[in-house]
């Protein structure tokens, strides 16, 4: 069967750049009520299961098992379904509070989890060019003469690190000091894929011992979400906020690990808008991450390092509820390199074009800004 992408995607295919987002309708601009918030999804999220094409006659044959989840979910776009964790998230994607686009990827093309997310913070070209990252660079641009940028962490992630003001809060239980000092091991497995593999496998069983059934993540997902509204509401906060989620590298036992982070991230989105209140229709958020995950489920119901994946956008008047990209289809000849979703649209310029009619800034200018040739 010969795939029509455009008509798959309901006619809201386009091509991914500086005419990447003209359907979607912010509120006017240029004040400094506007907030802006990055959820990094660190480990490679996949954006086949985030936004599953379900249309696509491939989809169930790589997905196998995974490809389950969506038996009974409505389709978005035509070709699409929301993976069924995301319950919140689909009411604002029906009310225009949520949009996705896929198919997209950084310019880097390896699967280094280290290599892939310093070019998504720093704004490069390729790994550990730059010292500096796209967000810091971002809070310049914004003409408030106090913008300001806050991590919810320990530290500042290097999406915020830079010469402009920026800094990082969380209290102690925002992240335990147990669960912090887990991560930071687990960071160190992670450039082996082996050893990060087994690493992943003892936190599951210890999570299963201990009986983690999610609800200290929706938990702590909530109090974040709480946190980084209180710190954007305030008259002199922070207007940009960055939030590191983990957990997406799922080699294995896919299902029920993306229905976890799924359900934390749809938990942390929803605490963040309510907390918001009014200033929610002033915000936008931007979910992203360094690379997508293969198309084709391996043999530990699991999926391994890709290439491109879904970008996920939020706010109170973006004008959503739409999936936009340029569908690449599925068939093993329309692959990158035979094994991952081809990437159809660089995430640097849905990034750069959000932000900018977001702010009401120059298109051109915040482009050279955040990415630097």
């Amino acid at each position: 069967m010969n795939l029509n992408r455009r008509k798959l995607l309901g006619g809201t295919a386009v091509a991914l750049g500086a005419a990447a987002m003209p359907s979607v309708s912010f509120a006017a601009a240029g004040s400094g009520s506007k907030r802006l918030i990055f959820v990094l999804q660190r480990g490679a999220a996949d954006g086949l299961g985030i936004v599953a094409p379900v249309g696509d006659p491939d989809y169930a044959r790589l997905r196998g098992a995974l490809a389950e989840n969506y038996a009974d979910t409505e389709r978005v776009g035509g070709l699409f379904a929301l993976h069924p964790s995301l319950e919140k998230s689909a009411r604002m994607f029906a009310n225009g509070e949520m949009m996705a686009v896929h198919a997209v990827a950084s310019q880097y093309r390896d699967r280094s989890h280290f290599d892939g997310q310093n070019v998504l913070e720093s704004g490069g070209t390729r790994p550990y060019e730059r010292k500096d990252g796209w967000l810091n660079r971002l809070v310049g641009l914004i003409p408030e003469t106090d913008a300001s940028g806050i991590a919810i962490a320990q530290t500042i992630p290097l999406a915020l690190q830079g010469p402009n003001k920026s800094g990082s809060y969380a209290p102690s239980r925002l992240p335990d000091a147990a669960d912090g000092y887990m991560k930071r091991i687990g960071d160190l497995y992670m450039a082996d894929p082996r050893l990060h593999m087994l690493w992943e496998e003892s936190i599951a069983t210890r999570e299963l011992a201990e009986g983690m059934d999610g609800r200290s993540n929706m938990r702590r997902a909530a109090d974040v979400g709480a946190l980084t509204a209180r710190i954007l509401s305030a008259d002199e906060g922070a207007r940009i906020a960055m939030i590191e989620t983990t957990g997406w590298d799922t080699h294995f036992g896919q299902r029920q690990r993306l229905r976890r982070e799924l359900t934390s991230l749809d938990t942390l989105i929803a605490s963040i808008k309510d907390g918001l209140g009014p200033l929610w229709k002033e915000t936008m958020v931007i979910v992203a991450t360094e690379f997508g995950r293969t198309a084709a489920i391996n043999g530990t119901n699991g999926t391994d390092h890709g290439t491109a994946s879904a970008t996920l956008l939020y706010g109170g008047s973006l004008g959503g509820g739409k999936v936009l990209g340029d569908w690449p289809g599925l068939r093993q000849s329309d692959l990158y390199e035979g094994r991952d979703l081809k990437p159809t649209g660089a995430l640097e310029d849905v990034i750069a074009s959000s932000v900018a009619r977001h702010f009401a800034l120059d298109g051109d200018l915040t482009k050279r800004t955040l990415y630097p040739a």
